[in-house]
Formats: C-alpha cells, structure tokens, sequence
C-alpha cells in the first residue's frame, strides 16, 4: 500500500470513528428525551393530579412563578373577550395578616390572590338582564390560574370562606369591583397529600345525557 491509499484508508478510519461518536451520543441521549416527553402531564392527567392544599410550607414563592399564574389569568377566556376581572396580590407580611383574620381558610398560604370581577363590564345575557357573566369569567380565570400554579409544583385552594365587603374595604378595592374568590397559593408541606375525597367522583353516565 503507498503513501496516497494509506492516508486515504485513515481518512475513513476517522471519519467513521467521529460518525460512530457521534451515533453513540445520540443513542444515549435519545432515550432520556423520549421519557422526559411521556414524563409531562397530560392535561387530563395534570387536572386529577391537582388537589386543594390546606398546609403551606414557609417557602416564598418566586416572582416568576408568580407571573406565570398572572399570565394563565390573563389569557383566559371571558364572554364576548370583555375581561371584567381584576386580580389583587397578596404577598406582603401586612396584606397576608389582613386576610388571615378575615378568612380562616387562607391557611397561611405565602400568596393569596383576591380574584374580582366587575358587573359594569361583565356581559349581561339579553334574555335575562340579571345573568351576568361576571362570576362566571372569574371562574374561568381562576381554574386557569389553579392549573397553572400545579403546573408550577405550587399547591392551592379555591376559597369561598369569607365576607367580600370586608375584603373590599380592608384592601381599598373600588365599589365596582366584587371579590369573587380567594385563591391561595404556596409550596405545600412535605406530606401534605390528596384529601380521602378527591377521586371519589361521580361515573360520566351518572351526568351525562345525550339527545
């Protein structure tokens, strides 16, 4: 073999050593990206997953999670797109020690979100000039909200427990403005788990009724 075919012949030998690394590399990274893929939740399987947590951890919740809970509110739908809600923040220590002594279920979460709507920008249905989407849309933007932050590894409960003209008055929230809900939000306590009630749901056949 000359010079010419013995440089040619480790040529390929190397390229066909970077070719194999680099199958290699592939191969074993493949894998683990599959699994993270099958490891996300469906949406399904994120809204069984969820349930309501009564015990926090003393763990601040970070800014950017925040955020992303604001952003799930923000893009949530509201009749005729009209977004009559507003959301009050709760995270200072004074603002947290307000809504404890107004409500016994805040649970000492790190956040509490005051979730309002207003009735002069809520759509009202024509055929009924008392049905007004506001408890509604702040329903809707509420269940995104709740999602998101377990999405977030965030625990949290939907709280109905106290007097919105208190809350109103003690946050300075304006007259067009009506608390539709708490929703308190923070790490939960290691152990904290599923109450015995959470999978105890009715069957699909039970309220289900096709025509």
């Amino acid at each position: 073999m000359n010079k010419k075919e013995i440089m040619k012949s480790m040529e390929c030998a190397a390229t066909l050593f970077v070719c194999s690394a680099l199958f290699f590399v592939g191969g074993c990274s493949r894998p683990e990206n599959v699994k993270a893929e099958k490891a996300n939740p469906t949406f399904l399987q994120l809204a069984k997953n969820r349930f309501s947590v009564r015990y926090y951890a003393n763990t601040p919740v970070e800014q950017e999670k925040i955020d992303a809970i604001l952003e799930a509110a923000r893009v949530a739908p509201t009749a005729k797109n009209l977004q009559p809600f507003h959301i009050y923040v709760l995270k200072s220590q004074e603002a947290l020690a307000k809504i404890n002594k107004l409500s016994r279920c805040a649970y000492g979460a790190p956040v509490v979100f005051v979730v309002c709507y207003d009735r002069s920008k809520a759509w009202t249905s024509p055929f009924d000039g008392n049905d007004n989407s506001g408890v509604m849309d702040s329903s809707i933007v509420g269940t995104h909200m709740m999602l998101e932050a377990f999405e977030q590894g965030l625990g949290s409960c939907w709280v109905k427990f106290f007097n919105p003209k208190e809350v109103a008055a003690a946050f300075d929230i304006p007259g067009n403005l009506t608390p539709s809900f708490l929703l308190d939000v923070g790490y939960p306590q290691k152990g904290v788990a599923p109450s015995k009630m959470h999978s105890d749901k009715r069957d699909i056949k039970d309220f289900v009724t096709y025509r």
